[in-house]
């Protein structure tokens, strides 16, 4: 596969939506994500995680994008592990992967990983162009 050209790689990134889900690198993170025993698993209690650091890269522009990651989860059996939940984030660094997409994906990871009793991820993307991007994916059992 040869380089490929702005327009060309943003008409592979629009037929697919799904630009970087399957990267390797996300999924061994992904599957990496430890978790611990909640002490408190009949009570419902809110933890709320602000990642402020969070970044990607537009599949049309091959640009960067940086933003905010806010995830509220009620916990059930398993809390989640910051470091792994870092090394998670940070394995999107280089991925060309929509703003759509990749909140979806972290909140589908983290429901797979941590079973919560419900979960929000918010991704709020810094401005380009003048325009932002707020995406908000929940979850509830």
């Amino acid at each position: 596969m040869g380089i490929l050209d702005d327009h060309e790689r943003a008409a592979r990134a629009q037929e697919s939506g799904r630009a970087g889900l399957d990267d390797p690198g996300v999924r061994a993170a992904a599957a990496a994500l430890a978790t611990f025993p909640n002490a408190h698993p009949d009570r419902d209690y809110t933890v709320t995680i602000d990642c402020p650091e969070f970044t990607a890269v537009c599949p049309m522009t091959d640009q960067p994008d940086f933003g905010r990651m806010l995830i509220e989860y009620v916990p059930h059996e398993r809390l989640l592990e910051l470091k792994s939940l870092k090394l998670y984030l940070g394995a999107y660094r280089n991925v060309g992967i929509f703003h759509e997409t990749v909140t979806n994906a972290i909140l589908d990871d983290l429901r797979r990983a941590l079973a919560p009793r419900r979960i929000t991820v918010t991704g709020d993307y810094n401005a380009r162009g003048g325009i932002t991007t707020r995406v908000t994916a929940e979850f509830r059992a």
